[in-house]
């Protein structure tokens, strides 16, 4: 489990008494301000914790729905538009407007840790809308995955979420030649 400086506050006291948790290996430092009980921890679990108001998207929650076997080199995390700007080397943030950054939010857990990620409906409609930015070759492996899996979509939600981004048809459009 993962745990704040404050909650390891209060749970062990004051600093010194945490200090002396990690040195005896109770508690493990993960990252500034993030502890474990557990010596291994994924690293996706850890960035999902320090930023508990972002979202998976793209190249990350494609790899996590199992739609590539790609894994990606950096994290990919949604935002909303009035969120800080993340400086941290290993995440791309990826800006949202405040009524499409909701949309799609769904929980997974992953080797035994929740993460918020989209779900495979929004995730569709976002390898439409950044296809001219993906590989050919990436994009098209995607869509492979999602051809296979089409009678697990809910296409009733995806019409649903598709109405809220801009240019709707053609993405629409494009989703009904590509996938269905």
């Amino acid at each position: 489990m993962l745990y704040s400086y404050a909650e390891c506050e209060n749970k062990y006291g004051n600093h010194y008494q945490i200090a002396k948790a990690v040195k005896s290996g109770i508690l493990y430092k993960l990252a500034q301000g993030v502890y474990s009980d557990m010596p291994n921890v994924p690293e996706f679990a850890v960035i999902a914790y320090q930023y508990p108001r972002s979202v998976f998207t793209l190249d990350s929650a494609f790899y996590y729905h199992g739609l590539t076997d790609v894994i990606p080199d950096i994290y990919y995390l949604a935002t909303p538009k009035d969120a800080a700007k993340i400086r941290n080397p290993k995440i791309r943030q990826i800006f949202n407007c405040e009524d499409r950054f909701p949309v799609g939010i769904s929980e997974m857990n992953r080797q035994g840790m929740n993460i918020r990620i989209y779900d495979r409906e929004r995730m569709l409609i976002e390898l439409i809308r950044y296809a001219k930015k993906l590989p050919f070759d990436y994009y098209k492996e995607i869509i492979e995955s999602y051809r296979r899996t089409v009678y697990s979509l809910d296409i009733q939600r995806l019409q649903e979420y598709v109405v809220i981004f801009p240019r709707s048809e053609e993405i629409m459009k494009s989703i009904e030649l590509e996938v269905l």
